[in-house]
């Protein structure tokens, strides 16, 4: 599906500035690994972005070398926050981690597992 139809799909409703997006319309997994669904784009403030990962899946440890924060949003599943020198924080339905951008950061997954990362600034 391209992006500009997905992004029609998913979005409810877009009144007076605001919209709703159906994330239950992004549920879908890749076998081993991990699909990626932007769900907001183009603002000069923050980026939403939603991953799946499928069990056993990582999404490797990285940083980026700017300053800013992130949130990475436990939707469904469980599986480990990642960090530096092989740092692991249990994650499950629920859980959010907040971090300096600029920190390792990373996820693995023991079920299946959807994410909902923000970015702010966007990079």
């Amino acid at each position: 599906m391209s992006r500009r139809r997905r992004r029609q799909t998913d979005i409810k409703q877009r009144r007076n500035g605001m919209k709703v997006i159906e994330l239950d319309k992004t549920r879908e997994f890749t076998e081993g690994g991990m699909k990626r669904f932007f769900l907001v784009e183009d603002s000069p403030f923050f980026k939403i972005i939603n991953f799946n990962l499928a069990a056993g899946a990582t999404f490797p440890v990285h940083s980026h070398d700017l300053d800013g924060q992130l949130s990475i949003q436990v939707l469904q599943g469980d599986g480990f926050f990642l960090g530096a020198e092989g740092t692991e924080i249990a994650a499950k339905t629920g859980d959010i981690l907040i971090s300096e951008i600029r920190e390792p950061h990373g996820v693995r997954a023991a079920s299946d597992m959807r994410l909902v990362v923000t970015i702010a600034p966007p990079i």
